[in-house]
């Protein structure tokens, strides 16, 4: 990786995940907060292949299922200030940037960076059915740099406002595989796909089998009023009145109670229609009500 792109993942990391805070006569102590251990681990070799010294700490969340969670510590000697400086994190007098200035990003394997720090740093995806992808950032100032970073990228972003934070986010498959794909996350993009095909794999299969299951509710009922019929007939004394079509169909039905129209029009002498075999069912109903 070359060294501007670690310089603009890492200042994107901060400025979606970082926090400083001065502590007076020149120093400023800087943390990172991510949620799971590999990023971590990513943050600390973007900032010791930088000459940066940090420390991965621990820490279980008071709420929402009490997860661990993931801080780098970075020391705040010279070294560390005047990469964070180079960064876009820190102005000149130790203050937080909402915002990188645009050299950071002028190159597009840059642009690549930024958008992967940005991810990796408060990305959120879910899905598949209503695909959304969400970066929170600190302010509006650091959602519209993200945004402005997407569409030199050739990517469309929506921002919102949500109180205590603002988001960036994408909605729709197609939206969120070109910002991964911008961000050089290609193995997320196919991921997302399989993922996708596999929901509607399943959705489909659920939507045949509940069709199978009402044909067969459908089919059980129809044939077990034709078999009313039939009996109704028998008990009448009527059923040898039946013409030779409608005979045949009724014995028919009689010795295979569980067959579609389909299947005993085709065990018809001469093989019959669907809707014939209908029609002469139809028909014994009907002389049956009589």
């Amino acid at each position: 990786m070359r060294g501007c792109d670690r310089l603009a993942e890492l200042s994107s990391l901060f400025h979606t995940a970082g926090s400083a805070h001065l502590r007076g006569r020149g120093e400023v102590a800087v943390h990172l907060d991510v949620a799971t251990s590999a990023v971590a681990r990513r943050a600390f070799t973007l900032l010791r292949d930088l000459g940066v010294h940090s420390e991965i700490r621990t820490y279980r969340q008071q709420s929402f299922g009490k997860a661990t969670r993931y801080q780098l510590h970075v020391a705040g000697d010279e070294a560390a200030r005047a990469v964070l400086r180079e960064a876009g994190v820190l102005d000149r007098a130790l203050r937080p940037l909402e915002r990188p200035p645009r050299r950071l990003v002028a190159r597009a394997c840059c642009r690549g960076a930024y958008l992967r720090g940005a991810l990796l740093g408060s990305g959120s995806l879910s899905g598949p059915h209503a695909p959304h992808l969400e970066i929170r950032t600190a302010g509006p100032d650091g959602a519209a740099f993200i945004r402005s970073v997407a569409a030199a990228s050739g990517v469309s972003l929506g921002v919102v406002e949500r109180g205590r934070h603002t988001a960036v986010y994408a909605k729709g498959l197609e939206a969120i595989e070109g910002l991964l794909l911008a961000a050089g996350a290609g193995d997320t993009v196919l991921s997302l796909e399989e993922r996708t095909v596999l929901a509607d794999l399943r959705a489909q299969a659920n939507r045949l089998a509940n069709a199978d299951h009402a044909n067969i509710v459908r089919t059980s009922r129809a044939a077990d009023f034709q078999l009313r019929a039939i009996r109704r007939l028998e008990r009448q004394g009527r059923l040898g009145e039946l013409s030779p079509e409608l005979g045949e169909i009724a014995r028919l039905r009689v010795l295979h109670p569980t067959l579609s129209l389909r299947e005993l029009a085709r065990r018809c002498n001469p093989p019959a229609t669907k809707a014939a075999a209908h029609r002469r069912l139809s028909r014994i109903q009907r002389l049956a009500e009589l």
